[in-house]
């Protein structure tokens, strides 16, 4: 059974993420879930590899301010 240490939730345009620190026999680890409507996609990111994950988060958010403000294409 998965001990529940950490859980936040955000909100983001129609799209609910919840983010959940857990722990079982195996080790600690963070489960990421996108809700949309009711469909639910998750992924599972051992705690050794937090870092690593939010290195590339970070380097995505810098080149997204570099790119400069999105303009939808109207096709």
């Amino acid at each position: 059974m998965d001990k529940e240490l950490f859980s936040e939730q955000v909100q983001v345009e129609r799209k609910q993420f919840t983010f959940e620190l857990r722990e079982n026999p195996r080790g600690r680890f963070l489960r990421a879930t996108e809700d949309v409507g009711g469909r639910r996609d998750t992924i599972i990111i051992p705690v050794v590899g937090l870092a690593s994950v939010r290195d590339v988060l970070n380097r995505v958010i810098e080149a997204s301010h570099e790119a400069g403000a999105f303009v939808a294409n109207e096709s």
